[in-house]
């Protein structure tokens, strides 16, 4: 139970003091130095608080990192990015070792990746894997379990030969048929491991890279490296703006793969379809997934059409409004609910939920159903 002290003292901090604030409250202590941090950054006449040297934004960084949890200071370094205009603290390697690192703060040095200069290039990449180490170690297992779970189910072989039968699981499905004066199982139903070829599905993640999706590339680009990882799929990372840049060879490295993307710069997703076309092979064991805003700048009517002729070819056609944990994403309605009418469901979609995605969709489910049992708004045609 919080007292009423500290309900007040809290309200001291939020409203940061002065006669409007109401409380009354005196500050000591550390608390001092937390508004002080907080006033820097939030009080509205005091824009630019920070100071214009080096020496008082590390000590600010040092002081938010002092007084508040993780999840808290790297929303005030993005607040502070937006509000105090200090991107130019991302150009210089002191600051920059200072900052918590996390996805937000891997989206502007994407960002300013064109203008880093060579002295804190390397502290960016070396911050950038340190966020893409993370975000593997959380979400390659569920990935690789889910996708390899999926494809398992779907190539079962129910009449294998003799050296294809998986005799664990035929054991299991036959208990009922023990006979037990022969002491034996007679094996009724025989279940193989199925005649696996090099790849079973053809995934292909086509990313919009304007400005507005960049947490949804990096977490597209680490997911694009796990999916590479797995022999039983072949994986294509195409990201997109008006130009269209075939990222597969860079899965290796998801390092070098995200200081490839160029955040910014228009949209144009008829061209990248277009591309993306071109790469299917075996339509009936795609998964094109389309990680986009649906903004277009290009030919809209020819995207709709591109779409449609895919859809029409049996390619499995996915259209992620966003991939991230940043909540409900501004999209193009119309065109959502035209992609929608064509078969390809449009919805956000969080980094935690996109294994089971693609779990189900490799294993030919109602992705309006599956979205709708995980509680996600689709885009309705």
């Amino acid at each position: 139970m919080i007292s009423d002290d500290e309900h007040l003292r809290r309200w001291r901090l939020i409203l940061g003091g002065g006669a409007a604030d109401g409380t009354g409250v005196g500050l000591g202590g550390p608390d001092v130095g937390m508004d002080a941090a907080l006033q820097a950054l939030y009080d509205s006449e005091r824009k630019g608080g920070l100071g214009g040297s080096s020496p008082n934004v590390a000590r600010w960084l040092g002081d938010i990192r002092r007084y508040f949890p993780t999840p808290v200071v790297q929303v005030m370094q993005q607040d502070a990015l937006e509000r105090l205009d200090l991107r130019r603290m991302l150009l210089e390697p002191e600051l920059l070792e200072a900052v918590e690192p996390d996805v937000h703060l891997v989206g502007s040095l994407l960002a300013l990746g064109g203008v880093l200069p060579e002295k804190t290039r390397e502290t960016a990449r070396m911050v950038v894997r340190k966020v893409v180490e993370a975000l593997i170690r959380k979400l390659a297992n569920p990935t690789r379990q889910a996708i390899l779970g999926s494809l398992n189910r779907a190539t079962r072989n129910r009449r294998p030969r003799h050296s294809e039968i998986d005799w664990h699981r035929t054991i299991r499905a036959n208990l009922r048929h023990y006979q037990p004066a022969l002491r034996t199982i007679i094996p009724e139903t025989r279940i193989g491991y199925g005649r696996r070829r090099n790849a079973l599905r053809d995934i292909i993640l086509c990313v919009d890279q304007s400005g507005s999706m960049a947490a949804s590339v990096i977490y597209a680009g680490i997911f694009g490296a796990v999916l590479a990882s797995l022999p039983a799929v072949q994986t294509r990372m195409v990201v997109f703006d008006t130009a269209v840049v075939d990222l597969t060879d860079e899965l290796r490295d998801p390092v070098d793969l995200l200081f490839g993307v160029q955040l910014g710069g228009g949209t144009d997703i008829n061209r990248a379809l277009t591309y993306c076309q071109s790469l299917v092979r075996r339509p009936q064991e795609t998964i094109l997934v389309l990680v986009s805003d649906l903004y277009e700048g290009g030919n809209n009517d020819e995207m709709l059409r591109r779409a449609a002729a895919l859809a029409g070819a049996g390619v499995q056609f996915i259209v992620l409004l966003a991939l991230s944990d940043d909540g409900s994403p501004s999209y193009h309605q119309p065109n959502a609910a035209a992609l929608a009418a064509l078969g390809a469901p449009a919805f956000a979609c969080t980094p935690d939920l996109f294994p089971d995605l693609m779990a189900a969709a490799i294993g030919r489910q109602d992705l309006g159903r599956w979205a709708a049992a995980h509680e996600i708004v689709v885009a309705r045609a």
